[in-house]
């Protein structure tokens, strides 16, 4: 499921970012890739903030949409 329709406060394994190479370049710098462990902190209209290894990060929807976890 996308990040989107996820659950909140629970550990969330990334199993596929479905994103461009640009922008899946960009989220693996940040620690965003398959068999990532994340949390949902909150989501607002399709936005997202998702807490991955101690570090918070804010996603649009496009973005947002396109990372699927388990």
């Amino acid at each position: 499921m996308p990040i989107v329709l996820a659950p909140h406060n629970v550990d969330l394994t990334i199993m596929r970012v479905g994103t461009d190479q640009k922008t899946k370049k960009h989220l693996q710098s940040l620690g965003v890739m398959p068999n990532s462990v994340i949390k949902i902190i909150a989501s607002a209209y399709g936005n997202v903030i998702i807490e991955v290894k101690g570090v918070r990060l804010a996603m649009n929807k496009e973005v947002a949409t396109k990372i699927f976890v388990a």
